[in-house]
């Protein structure tokens, strides 16, 4: 696999008075291309356990061009940077613009780190979860 695409829509909310989607409204848009690839898809390959808890440690977005809402899907690519035993980092390109143009709007990285939730305390992967993640890992041939 090696890389996850969704699709989110920005909404006509998310525009600022300089008329682009701003910064707390892209990181939202990223939320939930992440929850698309980390709990519906790691639910269906039986990873699902992510769902349950799981805190941002970290979060880097670069902005590359605007990003509008204008009723349009952008695309969202993620691939797993680093896993480590306890996190794992996602790195993400947000593409919008018609497929033949493919204008990268920002790139962003999160540190993700599982939580216990009943145990208030970050908790480790398991080994599904690190199977699934590994099949998103830049370079993975799976």
């Amino acid at each position: 696999m090696g890389v996850f695409i969704a699709e989110v829509r920005p909404r006509w909310s998310d525009m600022d008075a300089y008329g682009h989607v701003n910064h707390a409204r892209t990181v939202t848009l990223l939320e939930e291309a992440r929850l698309a690839l980390l709990f519906d898809e790691g639910k269906r390959q039986g990873a699902g356990g992510m769902a349950g808890g799981l805190v941002v440690a970290r979060l880097v977005v670069d902005y590359h061009a605007p990003l509008v809402a204008d009723g349009h899907v952008v695309r969202v690519a993620m691939s797993v940077r680093e896993m480590l035993n306890a996190s794992f980092t996602l790195d993400y390109t947000i593409h919008s613009g018609p497929l033949e143009t493919d204008l990268v709007a920002a790139t962003a990285q999160t540190r993700l780190v599982p939580y216990d939730t009943a145990n208030s305390r970050p908790r480790r992967l398991t080994e599904n979860e690190r199977d699934f993640l590994a099949a998103y890992r830049i370079g993975s041939r799976a």
